[in-house]
């Protein structure tokens, strides 16, 4: 390696880590803000947060990554061009491009290294990450109960609280309980409504007390009858004071470490990405057509299909096909289509919301597979926006080069963004959503290297005037 390839190379190293780490301290930090409430008042030790910090890292490369690419290039080349290094690279017959060589070699490397990092290392740690959220929302369950949401507590109590008081939170409004049975386990088949609560425990006790005041207890009856069943009985009780005391024995001896079964599209590598969505999108595709079948099959046609057609003359001149029956057997005729159609609208607004979250589910899966081919281009390109827009504004350090880059990565990056929550809602193809934003930087790395190359600025001012004054001088 040349001295010159070696001094670049060595330059953009050390600001790259230099970057790399002051980026990844602040994605880490806003991370702990988003998750506080969770880790907040568990008396978790401090092994725990920081496994939990370590498992959450890995999936912030995808932010960091490009991110610190684009700001060392910007601040390298930037200093370059400042303390007029690339002029003498340039008397001395030395071009951009050759300047650049070994840190387009680095950066290939570097993307190739991303590629297999998002295809390997970020879906064992989602798991791992995804597997201990869950293990530490079992611990201390009566702080996980948040203000507008449901929160599980154990396998039987689902709880959701209007607003929670008091100097501890013991004191909760309007509550909502779903709550499962042993002999029930497929269903929330008991609700229980109250106006107001409070959690008590004595200390040192495995028992917590919620006492609710002033509600309704709701329980399906589940029959075996069919005809009963569509009469959707249930008994209901009024209650003034009614308490319910959950075994927090099991809670206190959570296993941080416990594995979970769990399923995520950014636990999935790429081969098992593209077995998922063969398989969601064939279970898809025979769910339409089921579906299809029975609301071909309600509508009675079937049952027409192999009958010989009624001859024209064989019966009477009518309007409507009720005209062949009498006043009240027409009222029950229409009374039994209105209820038909009503029924059939329903279900079809049912399948239409079921069907909406699989192809919500199949699009995320498939952008799952696309980030991970993107997260390696997307250093590339990124790097040579940065290389050639630092060289063009000649000016280093951490001021205006980092005020450009984050205006550039933000810009990229709620590009993706909307364009994938676009693809989730099915507005968008995934593979348009998951590569629009790195489509879009792809001409602007283009444009500028070829500026920078020709030693052109952003915006030529004298020549965009003289062609201005150009044009008024052809209408004289």
């Amino acid at each position: 390696m040349k001295i010159l390839d070696r001094y670049i190379l060595v330059t953009f190293l050390k600001t790259f880590f230099s970057v790399f780490i002051i980026l990844m301290f602040i994605f880490v930090l806003q991370t702990i803000w988003l998750y506080i409430n969770e880790l907040a008042g568990k008396d978790l030790d401090v092994w725990v947060v920081l496994k939990f910090l370590w498992y959450v890292s890995p999936r912030l490369i995808p932010l960091v990554l490009p991110l610190t690419i684009l700001v060392t290039s910007l601040m390298v080349f930037g200093s370059f061009s400042e303390k007029y290094e690339f002029a003498a690279m340039k008397s001395t017959g030395i071009s951009l491009q050759r300047a650049m060589r070994s840190l387009t070699v680095f950066i290939l490397v570097l993307a190739g290294v991303a590629f297999l990092f998002a295809n390997n290392v970020i879906p064992y740690s989602e798991y791992k990450w995804q597997n201990l959220r869950r293990n530490i929302a079992q611990v201390s369950p009566s702080m996980i109960i948040a203000e507008g949401q449901f929160s599980q507590i154990g396998d039987d109590f689902n709880i959701k609280v209007g607003k929670k008081s008091g100097d501890r939170d013991q004191f909760l409004n309007d509550i909502v309980i779903h709550q499962k049975k042993p002999s029930k386990p497929n269903g929330n088949y008991t609700v229980i409504i109250a106006d107001n609560g409070e959690l008590a425990s004595q200390e040192g006790s495995n028992t917590l007390s919620l006492i609710l005041n002033d509600g309704n207890y709701y329980d399906d009856v589940q029959v075996k009858d069919i005809k009963k069943q569509l009469r959707k009985p249930f008994a209901k009780s009024y209650f003034e004071s009614y308490t319910i005391n959950i075994d927090l024995t099991k809670f206190n001896d959570t296993d941080i470490d416990k594995e979970n079964e769990l399923n995520n599209h950014n636990m999935y590598k790429i081969n098992e990405l593209f077995v998922e969505i063969d398989s969601l999108s064939n279970s898809y595709t025979r769910d339409i057509a089921a579906f299809s079948e029975t609301m071909y099959t309600r509508t009675g046609v079937t049952k027409f299909s192999g009958e010989t057609p009624v001859k024209k003359d064989s019966i009477k001149p009518f309007n409507l096909i009720t005209d062949l029956y009498e006043t009240k057997q027409q009222a029950d005729i229409i009374s039994l289509a209105i209820t038909n159609v009503r029924g059939t609208i329903q279900a079809v607004k049912g399948k239409k919301t079921e069907f909406h979250i699989k192809t919500k589910r199949i699009n995320k899966h498939e952008i799952a597979l696309h980030e991970k081919y993107v997260l390696a281009l997307a250093c590339i390109i990124l790097f040579f926006v940065g290389a050639p827009l630092g060289a063009i504004i000649r000016k280093g350090g951490m001021g205006l080069p980092m005020v450009v880059a984050v205006l550039l990565f933000l810009t990229y990056h709620f590009i993706g963004i909307f364009a994938k929550n676009s693809a989730e809602d099915g507005t968008m193809h995934p593979f348009i959503a998951s590569w629009l934003s790195t489509a879009i930087m792809l001409p602007l790395s283009i444009w500028l290297t070829y500026r920078a190359t020709t030693d052109q600025g952003i915006f030529d001012i004298d020549s965009f005037m003289q062609r201005i004054t150009g044009l008024f001088k052809k209408k004289e």
